[in-house]
């Protein structure tokens, strides 16, 4: 490690755990609240809840699928060795975090709750500003040209 290019990204937190945080905060708050219901007949909700799942876990699998190809760590608290560009990665810059939020958004549905699902906004400025952007600044540093081409042609997050 030096001062100028540090070996890892520095992230708030691990990025699971701060999507869980605000999962688990917008249901329990909308439990002791007694939040309305979505107002979806259950056979709707349960379709939309399991798509929502479907789709996020597999952006989050076809991601972290490319990262162990590329012998690299996909968690961002950990050292990057290799610039991964293929596959998901050449429609977002961010899959993983986009498969989170799909997943996110199934989970809020399949529990019912409003604010759950209104808590994901929040949650999405918090990975933003304190996870994607410290990891850009550590991918800038660590490849230099190369990440700032990428990051010219691929947008952060769709």
């Amino acid at each position: 490690m030096t001062a100028s290019r540090p070996e890892v990204s520095g992230v708030l937190a691990p990025p699971p755990l701060i999507f869980l945080g605000f999962l688990i905060a917008g249901w329990g708050l909308g439990r002791l609240v007694g939040e309305p219901s979505l107002g979806l007949d259950a056979p709707i909700r349960r379709g939309l809840a399991i798509a929502g799942l479907v789709i996020g876990f597999g952006i989050e699998g076809w991601a972290v699928g490319l990262f162990r190809r590329a012998r690299t760590a996909p968690e961002p608290w950990k050292p990057t060795t290799a610039l991964v560009t293929d596959g998901v990665y050449r429609f977002t810059r961010n899959p993983i975090y986009l498969g989170f939020a799909v997943t996110f958004l199934g989970l809020a549905i399949g529990l019912d709750s409003p604010l759950t699902i209104l808590l994901l906004l929040p949650c999405l400025v918090v990975i933003d500003r304190f996870v994607i952007q410290r990891e850009e600044r550590y991918l800038a540093g660590l490849f230099g040209a190369a990440y700032d081409a990428y990051r010219g042609r691929v947008r952060r997050w769709l």
